[in-house]
């Protein structure tokens, strides 16, 4: 197995620019075509979005819009390349929220991830992601397959049915949840069943380093990777285990919470992303995740951007005094003030009754203006504290929900 799955990989950055210079304005006027995009990408000159600065000033695609224009036009809202009998399938994700897939070679990009994890021909990938409804078992399965590998499609449950399989077949790879291949190896420990499985890609939930050194302790080397129904593989870890490293077909950006506007570098915010599939072009899809951008670049070899991996929600919404607060409320009062530099609400307790703390970062001494502006936009009259600029955490955090429920 040769160290990199293609020559995208290891490209100089210039290579990396020139190549988004020429493939994303291409898109974005491929995604003008559909109907989808008649209002948010009405009057945008495509051949002018070629690098990240000029992507940044398109508007942010939320889940919740393309739920909204799913329900009016079935099943995906104008935003697909063809009509759903074009595609090999039609998943359905909790919403629902449905999505295409495609049967060609590698369609979800899955393969980049499980050749950096030593995954090909020989082994036999015991596929523990669910294949109904939801798309995760064909997007492995795909993945897979695109490497040489052969499938065992596991699915769910059954756990004393998987370890004898493994056991059977001599499985040597699983792909699932990080934590479900601990069960599968319990069970077939107290069964007496020797595996082979030497080799593991996760995702889909927190693999955390306590649960990756049972793992080594038993011979299994595990990586991950940050994947979603709707975009495909996003960024996946190589061998080196330094951050996450991001597709070479999409194109990241971390924002800050409830605004399209990036954050510095280092800074964590949300994580935005464009996809270069012409079938499904999710143009600044908010994931709702928060990460941040890594310095230099993978020890691997590897040289496109890299991620620190999946740092919580950044819908931050919280209900207080009986009114949600949102991130893009917060965003409002931060954009009608010019010297703030950000804000930060916080909702905690006095007694029985929710107290809220608006947080400024400014150089300005008088709270009065700012008190008008919270009424006015968050609905709520609040406590302002006014603090130096830098004085915030560059944490990604909007909105501190401080309550304790017991």
């Amino acid at each position: 197995m040769t160290s990199y799955y293609d020559d995208l990989e290891t490209r100089s950055a210039d290579a990396r620019a020139a190549a988004l210079a020429s493939s994303l304005p291409q898109q974005i006027a491929h995604a003008q075509g559909l109907p989808g995009y008649a209002a948010a990408l009405d009057g945008i000159d495509a051949s002018a979005v070629c690098d990240l600065a000029s992507l940044a000033t398109l508007p942010v695609l939320r889940k919740s819009a393309l739920a909204s224009a799913q329900s009016g036009d079935a099943p995906f809202g104008g935003y697909a390349a063809k009509p759903a009998h074009g595609f090999a399938h039609v998943f359905q994700s909790p919403g629902p929220i449905y999505e295409p897939g495609g049967g060609g070679h590698d369609w979800w990009r899955l393969g980049r991830f499980l050749h950096a994890c030593g995954i090909g021909q020989g082994d036999i990938v015991q596929n523990c992601f669910g294949y109904h409804l939801t798309p995760a078992g064909m997007i492995f399965e795909n993945g897979a397959r695109a490497v040489g590998a052969s499938v065992l499609p596991a699915g769910t449950g059954q756990t004393e049915l998987q370890a004898r399989a493994a056991h059977d077949v001599a499985v040597t790879a699983y792909a699932g949840t990080p934590d479900y291949l601990k069960l599968i190896v319990e069970k077939a420990e107290a069964l007496g069943l020797p595996l082979k499985i030497a080799k593991a890609a996760v995702s889909g939930g927190a693999l955390f380093p306590s649960l990756r050194g049972w793992y080594a302790d038993r011979g299994i080397a595990c990586r991950q990777c940050y994947a979603t129904a709707d975009l495909g593989m996003i960024a996946y870890e190589s061998p080196a285990m330094e951050g996450m490293i991001v597709d070479e077909q999409v194109i990241v950006e971390i924002v800050t919470p409830g605004t399209g506007d990036p954050v510095a570098p280092g800074e964590v915010g949300e994580v935005v992303v464009t996809t270069l599939n012409p079938d499904y072009p999710l143009i600044r899809f908010a994931t709702g995740d928060l990460s941040a951008v890594m310095p230099g670049e993978s020890s691997c070899g590897r040289t496109n951007l890299r991620i620190k991996g999946w740092m919580g929600r950044a819908d931050q919404t919280a209900k207080i005094k009986g009114m949600f607060v949102r991130p893009e409320q917060v965003a409002a009062l931060v954009a009608r003030h010019a010297e703030i530099d950000r804000a930060r609400v916080i909702a905690s307790r006095d007694g029985e009754m929710d107290v809220m703390t608006v947080r400024i970062e400014t150089a300005s001494e008088d709270p009065a203006p700012y008190a008008a502006s919270i009424a006015e936009l968050l609905k709520l009259k609040g406590i302002v504290e006014l603090v130096k600029p830098g004085a915030l955490p560059r944490d990604g955090v909007v909105i501190e929900d401080t309550r304790v429920y017991d």
